[in-house]
């Protein structure tokens, strides 16, 4: 696994948003910043689990998203938010971790 970035849900506005209409959410460019810190706002109904919508999580890339989901607590399935990217979030000790796989 490689670290990718830290989400910390918030409810404000912040500088740099990019509106994800298809996700009912809205993020901050994680790579404009050495640590990876994205902030993100979830719109009403965004289909997520409270837990995503309230909790920071902690994402990592995978070379293989079924089998480092495998025997998980999943809480998002595999689902492609994007080209190229599959990405799934399970629950560990109780808070969320995003998992990422990039199709090369």
């Amino acid at each position: 696994m490689k670290y990718n970035h830290i989400g910390i849900p918030v409810t404000h506005h912040f500088e740099g948003e990019i509106d994800l209409p298809h996700l009912k959410m809205t993020v901050s460019d994680h790579e404009n910043n050495p640590f990876g810190i994205q902030w993100q706002r979830y719109w009403d109904g965004a289909p997520y689990p409270e837990s995503v919508k309230t909790l920071p999580h902690v994402a990592f890339e995978v070379d293989d998203l079924e089998a480092a989901i495998k025997n998980q607590k999943v809480i998002i399935s595999p689902n492609s938010p994007s080209k190229g990217l599959l990405v799934a979030f399970i629950e560990v000790n109780g808070l969320p971790v995003e998992l990422m796989e990039y199709k090369k």
